[in-house]
């Protein structure tokens, strides 16, 4: 079987909403009878059709012309909106461009920013069609032009933020690093996202210190468990919520720490109680940000919000993330009375700190002072894996990191 590539997704597409625009137009015109709107309407789904069936024997036509690049297979989430908007396609991969490195994708990321960017939601993100894939594990297989980084066969990973759920990609050299020796290719790949997105709120926004008291919203999922598991690290007291199928997995993993449940709002009272936290780091975003902020200490705190994943967790349609954001911001006008800080805090490879945090990971990771386990491994062999991949998201259990297996290692 022969599947779409995204030129000819996108055409046929293209296609079926142009002449449901025209038959709309057609059949919306004043004076006719319901039987003459019909008939249009039929005719014009008769024409549709034929029209696909040459559009797509035109594509076989050319499928078998030799196209310069190697044939892949990739993610794409061609339209916004439930998983099976997320497929499974074929496409030809150029050869890497100056200072790239072409990598055989061996592990890709998987996390809420998949989900945000299928229901195209995610702070800044690419409009549809693309394909997902933040970060990714393999060897290198071929050099670009002017690459000189690396030689074939390294094993790098690379904060990528699209087009590595695919079983080759093109990466920029510089933002691609070596897997050490001595650290799981799985792990390293983990702890490229989720670890190093934890390591630049823990260390570089809040500061955590010994003695603290933190707050873990999600702390048995993949950012979520790093921030515990650094936090308590560096000698805090670590509380949090997960779900509770994950409470008994949380304790384990991390003895000491103190897991609720987010519906039942009992931690509020439970930490208020306690006289607040110094942090809180929040990803569901909303209102859940107006919670965690009235459960921060009178002095020296700060929240800290990464994600806007209400909808996610309640199925209400998707909201703009720009309100909150602002009200996080405006908050910080209290300070002076308040002694209370907010802070959003976004990924991003070109900050100064990335590497060195990564470094800092990998370090923590080979002297056995972090653990990086992964909670589920999907697959992207059909649509219905990759899929599966989007429906289970959340309702996993136990604590960690999810990947997307792209090709064996």
């Amino acid at each position: 079987m022969k599947f779409p590539t995204v030129d000819e997704f996108k055409a046929e597409a293209n296609l079926r909403n142009n002449a449901r625009n025209e038959a709309v137009k057609e059949v919306s015109a004043a004076g006719l009878t319901t039987s003459q709107r019909k008939d249009i309407w039929q005719d014009k789904k008769a024409a549709l059709k034929e029209d696909v069936k040459a559009l797509r024997e035109s594509n076989m036509a050319k499928s078998k012309t030799p196209t310069q690049g190697t044939p892949i297979k990739k993610a794409l989430i061609a339209s916004y909106g439930d998983e099976s908007h997320v497929t499974i396609v074929d496409d030809v991969l150029p050869p890497p461009a100056k200072e790239e490195v072409q990598v055989k994708v061996l592990y890709s990321g998987f996390s809420g920013s998949d989900i945000n960017m299928r229901l195209g939601q995610y702070p800044f993100q690419r409009p549809a069609p693309l394909t997902p894939g933040y970060c990714c594990v393999g060897p290198v297989i071929a050099l670009g032009p002017g690459a000189q980084k690396f030689k074939i066969g390294d094993m790098v990973c690379c904060l990528s933020v699209y087009d590595t759920q695919a079983t080759l990609a093109n990466l920029p050299e510089k933002y691609t690093v070596i897997v050490p020796e001595g650290i799981d290719i799985k792990a390293a790949c983990a702890l490229i996202l989720d670890w190093n997105t934890a390591h630049g709120m823990v260390y570089d926004t809040a500061h955590v210190k010994a003695g603290q008291k933190v707050f873990v919203h999600g702390m048995s999922g993949a950012v979520g468990w790093a921030i515990s598991v650094l936090s308590a690290h560096e000698g805090a007291e670590v509380y949090g919520t997960a779900g509770p199928r994950n409470h008994d997995a949380v304790r384990q993993g991390l003895p000491g720490a103190t897991p609720f449940d987010y519906s039942n709002k009992d931690w509020i009272a439970a930490m208020k109680k306690i006289g607040g936290v110094n942090a809180v780091f929040d990803p569901i975003g909303f209102e859940s940000w107006d919670e965690s902020y009235s459960i921060l200490a009178p002095k020296n705190s700060m929240l800290v919000g990464y994600g806007g994943n209400m909808s996610n967790f309640t199925g209400e349609k998707p909201r703009s993330m720009i309100p909150p954001v602002s009200k996080l911001y405006a908050r910080n006008y209290l300070k002076v009375w308040e002694g209370r800080a907010t802070r959003f805090y976004y990924i991003t490879r070109d900050d100064k700190t990335f590497f060195p945090a990564l470094e800092h990971m990998f370090e923590l990771a080979k002297s056995g002072k972090i653990t990086v386990p992964i909670k589920a491994i999907y697959g992207m062999k059909d649509d219905e894996e990759i899929q599966n991949a989007h429906r289970s998201w959340g309702k996993g259990s136990g604590v960690g990191s999810l990947l997307i297996k792209v090709n064996d290692e």
